[in-house]
């Protein structure tokens, strides 16, 4: 094993919701065609965890153009190293019973909060929690009836994001930690 390979996260942005379509395997060979290594999917949703030398801008840089070339999909990436995505988890303020009802939104910039179209949108149960280039939604009856949730673009200025329930967080955490185990 290459002792310069970190472990990281691929996030695509809208992947397979909203009509961008990407098979799972086309997203593993574009990581294989790039030298990556270990690359496992997990559900049809585009995200990836995966060993590879370099910076996760250039990461994320060189998959989105793979995906082009590969796919013919243009979406924006995001990639993490695995202590973002232990952070995101540890610095999580909510503790849900279902960890679907929670939604972590990584941000590509600290965004421009707009209180006023927070309480415009925001359920009675819903709370949301912004820090740095991470949000935590709280969504106690559910994302798909969020309204603040189809609206948090409006909320969130300036800034791309892209969104994972607590649940898939926690099973890409999982499934980094597995790949260290086996070296």
């Amino acid at each position: 094993m290459d002792e310069d390979m970190t472990r990281w996260v691929a996030l695509l942005r809208g992947v397979n919701v909203g009509g961008v379509k990407v098979a799972m395997a086309d997203l593993r060979a574009a990581a294989e065609g790039l030298g990556w290594r270990d690359a496992q999917t997990y559900i049809a949703s585009g995200q990836m965890v995966f060993r590879a030398a370099g910076e996760d801008d250039a990461l994320a840089g060189d998959l989105r153009t793979a995906l082009k070339d590969r796919a013919g999909v243009d979406t924006p990436v995001m990639v993490l190293p695995k202590v973002d995505l232990d952070a995101a988890l540890a610095d999580c303020p909510f503790e849900p019973e279902e960890g679907s009802h929670v939604h972590v939104f990584f941000l590509w910039d600290a965004p421009e909060v707009d209180i006023d179209a927070y309480h415009r949108w925001k359920a009675d149960d819903e709370e949301l929690k912004v820090d740095g280039r991470r949000a935590w939604l709280h969504a106690p009856s559910g994302i798909g009836r969020s309204k603040l949730a189809e609206r948090l673009d409006k909320v969130l200025k300036g800034t791309d994001m892209t969104a994972r329930n607590l649940n898939t967080v926690r099973r890409l955490a999982e499934m980094l930690d597995a790949m260290d185990a086996e070296g």
